[in-house]
């Protein structure tokens, strides 16, 4: 089989990473990885070079992204990924193409492939963000797809009404967990080797996204977050750097001007998969609106602070507490920490087996066919 990974950013190379590697382990697979999108942009960390790194060869860079976080030139990103892709769809042929998730990249790069009908696997439909225009994507690639690899039952059960179908349709669980169950994450020490960082010390990771549904909104909201870190003194505030969205160099300059003028803080443009999962268990607990808060943190399992509405509509287990993007909220939710106790596990996302799950059914598929 030839087979192809289309990967956009930092976050679904860090959830394709197992099926990558069981795909290249795989003597009946030709695999081909195509990285497009804030990958090839040194601003969001030029993070193709850590694909490289973990041994692997891309195929195809494709650089499509916008000039700068507003409407418009993400609008005009999207047609130029368009129209990139339907030149490479037009002379390469795929037995199967993988996809993850809900970004516009994607949605892009996936919807120039339709005229030649290119049979798209899907990897995270069903789920639903109410607070970021990635839920019309998502449903979109869902669409779009011929076979769908979801991370949980109530996922699925959505997926099929959404479709109207429950054919190729398969609850894989999540390959965030087979890495954390396999990748060798860094102990404390090695930590503090890389990146001159005290886990030891009472730590928060912070991420924040642009609430691309409520983006003219956006400035008020990391301004309100800023005011609540200000009064984080007892913590080490450990922020990574948001993704290409509306408005997101926005929220970035505002977190850039904080950590120069904070001694608590430190800013991260991007960990990569084994390193943001090593702060991640070594931390105290997670802040901000990332997806991570919801799937990964589940594993251990964490204590997230789910800040506004981009991740509203996912599944929240009893380590996530929710809060407004007002500085009083935040802090009652941090203050919450120091009484809370040991949190029940998780396991909903499945045993840490998903990429085997997913190259079976693609190998089985691919014979019947």
């Amino acid at each position: 089989m030839k087979i192809a990974i289309l990967t956009s950013s930092r976050a679904d190379y860090s959830i394709y990473l197992p099926l990558i590697q069981e795909l290249m382990n795989d003597p009946d697979i030709s695999l081909e990885i195509i990285a497009f999108g804030t990958h090839i942009s040194k601003k969001y960390g030029h993070t193709v070079e850590k694909i490289i790194e973990d041994g692997f060869k891309i195929s195809y860079e494709i650089d499509t992204m916008p000039l700068d976080d507003s409407p418009n030139a993400i609008s005009e990103a999207m047609g130029k990924t368009i129209n990139a892709f339907s030149v490479l769809w037009d002379k390469c042929n795929f037995d199967l193409v993988f996809c993850v998730g809900d970004r516009y990249e994607m949605f892009a790069a996936c919807s120039a492939s339709i005229p030649f009908n290119i049979k798209l696997a899907h990897i995270h439909g069903g789920e639903q963000t109410i607070g970021a225009i990635d839920d019309i994507f998502r449903h979109c690639l869902s669409h779009m797809s011929k076979m769908h690899f979801v991370v949980s039952h109530p996922y699925k059960k959505r997926l099929i009404s959404l479709i109207g179908s429950n054919k190729n349709v398969f609850n894989v669980g999540a390959l965030s967990i087979d890495n954390l169950k396999k990748l060798p994450l860094l102990s404390i020490v090695e930590f503090k080797e890389r990146y001159n960082i005290d886990m030891n010390q009472p730590s928060v990771l912070i991420t924040i996204h642009s609430e691309t549904v409520s983006f003219e909104r956006n400035i008020e909201y990391i301004n309100e977050s800023i005011a609540a870190f200000y009064e984080m003194n007892e913590y080490q505030l450990i922020i990574t750097m948001p993704n290409a969205d509306t408005m997101g160099l926005n929220i970035k300059k505002r977190l850039l001007e904080f950590i120069e003028s904070s001694s608590n803080a430190i800013g991260i443009e991007s960990f990569g998969t084994i390193d943001y999962l090593s702060c991640m268990k070594h931390c105290s607990f997670m802040l901000g609106n990332t997806s991570s808060g919801f799937i990964e943190a589940s594993f251990f399992p964490k204590y997230v602070i789910n800040m506004g509405n981009r991740q509203k509509g996912r599944i929240q287990t009893k380590n996530i507490v929710n809060c407004e993007f007002k500085k009083d909220d935040i802090l009652l939710k941090v203050h919450a920490f120091d009484s809370i106790g040991v949190f029940p596990p998780v396991n909903i996302y499945g045993g840490g087996n998903a990429a085997k799950k997913i190259m079976k059914i693609v190998k089985q598929t691919h014979v019947k066919k």
